[in-house]
């Protein structure tokens, strides 16, 4: 008999019966997608993962504890055999096939009906991959095949090259701490969608290679001010673009919202009738100290990390920061733009009662190729700057974690 590939369709099963026997490990696996489908699921097994268990106590699954018996396949639409009786699967199956519902062994895939594809989502696309031959199921080549295609249309590599969408408008993307690796799938994908990219120094300039010739990539930091302010000029920028019917990406630093001015930005976006999307990235302050061995809190030494910025001195009027009560926290202190202040930071603190031996690190051009860490102390950390040449950006980490980071490292 000749071999025929699997005939694929999507299956429409809200409030449909489908029933599941067993309640192991192929089950757990299985049984998300089909509540997600808002299945009517009937699961029959005498026993049942934890994880299984926890969906039947939430009511997410009807669960009859007892092993298959004849007549349970009576009413439902779709099947899926797993369970570890090889009889009780023959059986069921045999039913299915009477009764005519499309059946999944998980024992047998010859003798089922039906085949589970690899499936992935992404912006309301599902991708599910089978194989062409029953004589080639490779789950493992099958995943692969799916992981690449998901890929591709997260990071909008694959949407760039065959079917571009665009949206007119502006994206606030954070970028994450400078690893291209390190931004999220959807900035990535608004970004290679985007006709205009606005980019701070701080982003993951790596990505900006990536982008097609015709994309119009716009160094934040080159934008002619006129009578127009630093932030203000940004501003204009975005809009004008924007009302151009263009697909803006304002590419920055860690995220939008931690002294990224976003805000600032989303206002002004929103007062120009401008339609804007946010996508938070991964923030500086915990995933650099991460990158280089410190964690912000842990047990027993820190319950607490605190974030402050660094760009204006504590003796200075213009200063939102109450480095008093700071210097009486027990946990971690994060400091970002705080390198050329960090000599009168740190005499701060200890004229307040933090201890000139509290331990402090120093993490330039965190996740970056050219990443380093710098040891001091409070009493300390200004002569080793200078010494060092720790110039910016890098991320200062104050408390004990510090010394919990380098025993790790060793």
């Amino acid at each position: 008999m000749a071999e025929h590939p699997a005939y694929p369709v999507g299956l429409r099963l809200t409030g449909r019966r489908v029933l599941v026997l067993g309640g192991g490990q192929v089950a757990q696996r299985r049984l998300p997608a089909l509540v997600g489908a808002g299945a009517d699921v009937v699961l029959v097994s005498p026993e049942a993962t934890a994880s299984v268990e926890a969906m039947a106590d939430a009511g997410e699954i009807a669960w009859q504890r007892r092993p298959y018996r004849d007549g349970d396949l009576a009413g439902a639409w779709y099947a899926l055999i797993a369970t570890d009786d090889a009889d009780a699967n023959a059986r069921a199956s045999a039913e299915a096939e009477q009764r005519r519902v499309w059946c999944v062994r998980a024992d047998d895939a010859d003798a089922a009906t039906a085949w589970t594809p690899a499936t992935g989502r992404s912006e309301g696309v599902t991708v599910a991959v089978l194989t062409s031959s029953p004589r080639d199921r490779d789950p493992r080549h099958t995943a692969a095949v799916r992981d690449a295609v998901v890929a591709g249309l997260r990071d909008g590599t694959l949407v760039a090259r065959h079917h571009r969408t665009r949206t007119p408008g502006v994206a606030l993307v954070g970028g994450g701490p400078g690893d291209p690796d390190l931004i999220t799938v959807r900035g990535r994908r608004l970004l290679a969608e985007a006709d205009v990219v606005i980019a701070d120094r701080l982003g993951p300039r790596g990505l900006l290679a990536e982008l097609p010739p015709h994309v119009e990539v716009i160094d934040a930091a080159k934008i002619p001010y006129g009578r127009f302010m630093a932030q203000e000029a940004i501003n204009h920028a975005l809009i004008d673009h924007a009302k151009q019917g263009k697909s803006v990406v304002r590419l920055k630093g860690g995220d939008p919202y931690v002294f990224g001015r976003g805000m600032e930005e989303l206002q002004a976006l929103a007062e120009a009738g401008v339609p804007c999307t946010v996508v938070p990235g991964i923030t500086s302050s915990v995933s650099v100290p991460g990158a280089a061995g410190i964690p912000v809190t842990h047990r027993g030494v820190a319950h607490e990390f605190t974030v402050v910025s660094g760009h204006v001195a504590p003796d200075d009027e213009r200063s939102l920061v109450d480095w008093a009560s700071l210097a009486k926290l027990t946990g971690t202190l994060v400091i970002l733009m705080g390198v050329d202040k960090i000599g009168g930071i740190a005499e701060t603190l200890i004229a307040h009662g933090k201890s000139p031996d509290t331990p402090v690190a120093l993490v330039q051009e965190g996740t970056m190729a050219g990443q380093r860490r710098v040891d001091a102390t409070l009493a300390t950390v200004a002569e080793t700057v200078r010494a060092e040449d720790v110039r910016p950006p890098a991320v200062i980490v104050v408390g004990p974690v510090v010394a919990v980071g380098r025993s790790a490292a060793g």
